[in-house]
């Protein structure tokens, strides 16, 4: 923890460090007091494993906001980009499609998404808080608000995929000859003419009718397997620290490149000391507030602090923790390009394993033993101070 001087942080532990003389972000030094001053333990050379969607180019439109982390702004974030995007009651997120697949996390309001398989199958359902999508890629889709409005979260398997880059409807239909348009549909120039000269995006419309009015029933019906998963309903893991719910493939049968968990911290608990054997961890805080060690071995660690908003990022097998260090309840998003989810825990890893090995290792006596536990507690609370 960093000394302070009249009540302002300085990067001083113990003997070492000094005050800062220099002009200072002082917001910035108070949000990350690990980073400021580092933990005895951090060493070496480790990537930045954070960046804020505060320090995002945000787009602007009569509708709502989007703005994106992308590879741009996270270098380190090769396999996963993301957008943060707000729809007021009505507002349209138009007809479009990309090469990449898209997860949602609904985190405010409520939506009504639309989407269409190379069979012709459709589907069409309305999303609320706690709610995910998922959108196989080049599938097309849409996505407008009902009342309150909407905000979520959209992850892309792509680090280099851009909100801005995506295919609209709007613009492929003002990129294309008249006399092309005009025989596809057997238009009039008429109607033509009314065509958009530009792509809408994202745009303001009244809120729609019921759901059920808003169904288009076909022949071919609907996609086998539904694009919404409501993440809250199904029973969470649940430990002396927190919770968790897991989304992957065996039960979001339509997610085929994206697993995810939502994890819950209690104040002062952890999500405990883990890796991922599969590939690299994405985050997204939603509230709360945390510090995170990442151990990349060879003696090499550092520590990061995030806040709501922040998106946090560990690569492939490198072990970490996720401690609350609020007042109140720390919920974040585990996000992962994998069709299943996957995590190993210190805990247990040495509990499973021949006992006089683990103390051999350790240095420990047979005490030690009593501290692990052959069951996995993804989200642990912290140890009862003594009297």
């Amino acid at each position: 923890m960093s000394e302070k001087q009249n009540g302002i942080p300085q990067p001083i532990r113990g003997e070492k460090g000094a005050t800062v003389k220099i002009p200072r972000n002082l917001e910035r030094d108070r949000q990350n007091p690990d980073m400021l001053t580092p933990p005895e333990t951090d060493h070496g050379t480790v990537s930045n494993l954070k960046y804020s969607f505060s320090d995002t180019h945000n787009r602007l439109e009569k509708g709502g906001y989007a703005r994106e982390v992308t590879v741009r702004e996270l270098p380190i974030s090769q396999s996963l980009a993301s957008v943060n995007m707000r729809l007021k009651p009505g507002a349209i997120r138009e007809l479009h499609w990309h090469k990449e697949a898209e997860w949602a996390y609904m985190i405010y309001g409520e939506a009504r998404i639309t989407s269409v398989d190379a069979e012709g199958r459709n589907f069409t359902e309305d999303v609320t808080e706690g709610d995910l999508w998922y959108f196989p890629s080049g599938l097309p889709h849409s996505i407008q608000a009902l009342e309150p409005g909407a905000e979520f979260l959209l992850v892309f398997d792509d680090g280099s995929f851009s909100e801005n880059s995506t295919f609209q409807v709007t613009d492929w239909l003002a990129h294309t000859p008249e006399e092309v348009v005009l025989k596809n549909f057997g238009m009039t120039k008429e109607q033509f003419d009314k065509l958009p000269e530009k792509e809408k995006y994202i745009f303001q419309k009244g809120i729609p009718g019921s759901l059920e009015c808003d169904k288009v029933k076909t022949e071919q019906g609907e996609v086998p397997n539904s694009f919404k998963y409501e993440l809250l309903k199904q029973e969470p893991i649940t430990s002396s620290g927190g919770q968790v719910w897991i989304a992957d493939s065996t039960n979001f049968k339509a997610s085929k490149t994206i697993a995810s968990a939502l994890v819950k911290v209690d104040p002062g608990a952890i999500r405990e000391l883990h890796w991922h054997p599969n590939t690299d961890e994405w985050q997204y805080f939603i509230s709360g507030k945390a510090r995170m060690t990442v151990f990349a071995s060879d003696g090499h660690a550092r520590t990061f602090n995030y806040q709501a908003g922040d998106v946090g990022y560990v690569p492939f097998a490198m072990g970490h923790y996720v401690e609350n260090t609020g007042d109140e309840p720390l919920y974040f998003l585990e996000i992962f390009k994998s069709d299943h989810y996957a995590d190993i825990s210190l805990n247990q890893w040495l509990a499973v394993t021949p006992k006089q090995l683990v103390l051999d290792h350790l240095d420990q006596g047979e005490d030690f033993l009593k501290l692990l536990d052959t069951e996995k507690h993804p989200v642990i609370a912290a140890p009862k101070k003594e009297d």
